[in-house]
């Protein structure tokens, strides 16, 4: 058992030495690596030379230092591979929801803007007449706005200037009237993090959309929830859009993004 014991531990020991590697932003000395892990140069060297056997780690013969190898590129790549960022946000979905109190849904862009993938109803429901494989308006909707704001501009463009003339031509006062309004208020929406609509897209209802990226710093989702304005609390960092963006940013974290 102590042998077993011994050998769990000497894994995690030399594991230091790969976070090391993995937080610094390019090769490093055989001392710095050695200082990352908390360990003397001689130590971390014999663990390096194992790493390297294994391809985890590779050394520069004209600099010595120490990189992350082909093998631990092929473990990030298969882990990324293997994460389903609908399926890890559905799985939290209930406890966010115990969280606020409301209505979710799960939003990704389809061939014809964002579109409702899942959607989960609290208790206090309300009626919102939407309906899975729904695409949400990118001006008139919090789930739109969230993708207008996070989404390439070259796939945005076309159904912004779209809905900015529709809405033009209907004189819809809650909306931009130019394309310079519509950069400002998507300016606001990546400013605040999560985009929110009141009384807007549906009488009587507030939303906010809160976006998730992945490890590339793309926009994956959108988690949106929405509420009567009379028990839904529609103030920035209140009780809605503060447990929102967390449980949005934790995701984001746990897809890999802001990790290089």
């Amino acid at each position: 058992m102590d042998k077993e014991r011994a050998g769990i531990q000497s894994v995690e020991v030399g594991f230091a030495l790969l976070e090391g590697l993995t937080r610094s932003r390019g090769p490093l000395m055989l001392k710095d690596v050695a200082a990352s892990a908390g360990m003397s140069a001689a130590k971390a060297h014999r663990y390096l030379v194992s790493f390297q056997r294994l391809g985890l780690v590779t050394q520069d013969p004209r600099t010595a230092r120490y990189d992350l190898g082909p093998a631990a590129l092929k473990l990030g790549l298969a882990s990324l591979a293997r994460l389903d960022a609908v399926r890890l946000a559905r799985e939290r979905m209930p406890e966010l929801m115990e969280s606020i109190g409301h209505t979710l849904a799960l939003a990704v862009w389809g061939n014809h803007g964002p579109t409702i993938v899942h959607w989960e109803e609290s208790p206090q429901a309300v009626t919102a007449n939407l309906r899975l494989g729904d695409v949400m308006p990118l001006l008139s909707s919090a789930t739109g706005r969230c993708f207008a704001a996070f989404m390439s501009p070259d796939v945005v463009a076309p159904l912004l200037k779209e809905e900015l003339a529709r809405a033009v031509k209907m004189r819809r006062t809650d909306l931009p009237a130019t394309m310079a309004e519509v950069n400002t208020l998507l300016a606001e929406v990546r400013e605040r993090g999560a985009a929110r609509v009141v009384d807007t897209l549906l009488p009587g209802i507030v939303a906010f959309c809160a976006p998730v990226f992945d490890s590339d710093g793309h926009l994956e989702l959108g988690i949106t929830t929405l509420g009567s304005i009379a028990t839904f609390d529609p103030e920035w960092n209140g009780a809605i859009d503060a447990p929102l963006r967390a449980a949005a940013g934790q995701l984001s974290r746990d897809l890999g993004a802001g990790s290089a």
